[in-house]
């Protein structure tokens, strides 16, 4: 299970404007998914002979098999008969947890609901070292060279 914003949409519609209006915020677009009766998205990738079997597979992956399986099937139902549209957003740390929810709330989301915000793990870009990466792989640096450019050009005019 991964972190993750849940919401419940009345209309497609509204779900696709969503959708867009968080991904031009700076969500991924791998984080954020649409899943309704005309666009299943990544639940029709589940292996099920029915949508709403699909549906199902998603859903309980989404938010967990145990505590919240029931409520996972009723929501495939709803969603296989197409009264409503989820937006889900997996998000990385507590600026996007804010952010998402509150344009999920601003944009007439019928119910928001969150699923292991707590146990969320954080993904960094940077190294967790104190020497960068490219410092593994340079030779000694006496001269305190800051960046590769001046490393391999040190007679080149710099003005940093």
């Amino acid at each position: 299970m991964s972190a993750v914003i849940l919401a419940i949409f009345d209309r497609f519609s509204d779900a696709q404007r969503v959708r867009t209006r968080l991904v031009g915020d700076g969500f991924p677009t791998d984080r954020v998914e649409l899943t309704a009766r005309e666009e299943r998205g990544r639940a029709g990738l589940e292996p099920a002979s029915s949508a709403c079997g699909q549906f199902e597979q998603y859903f309980s992956t989404l938010l967990g098999p145990d505590r919240e399986h029931k409520f996972a099937q009723r929501l495939a139902g709803r969603v296989a008969e197409g009264d409503v549209t989820t937006v889900a957003v997996h998000p990385r740390g507590s600026i996007e947890i804010s952010r998402a929810t509150q344009i999920l709330r601003n944009e007439g989301a019928q119910e928001v609901m969150t699923h292991d915000l707590e146990k969320q793990s954080y993904e960094f870009a940077a190294s967790g070292q104190e020497t960068p990466v490219l410092g593994h792989f340079l030779p000694a640096n006496p001269d305190h060279v800051h960046c590769l450019y001046c490393w391999l050009f040190p007679e080149k005019e710099r003005h940093h």
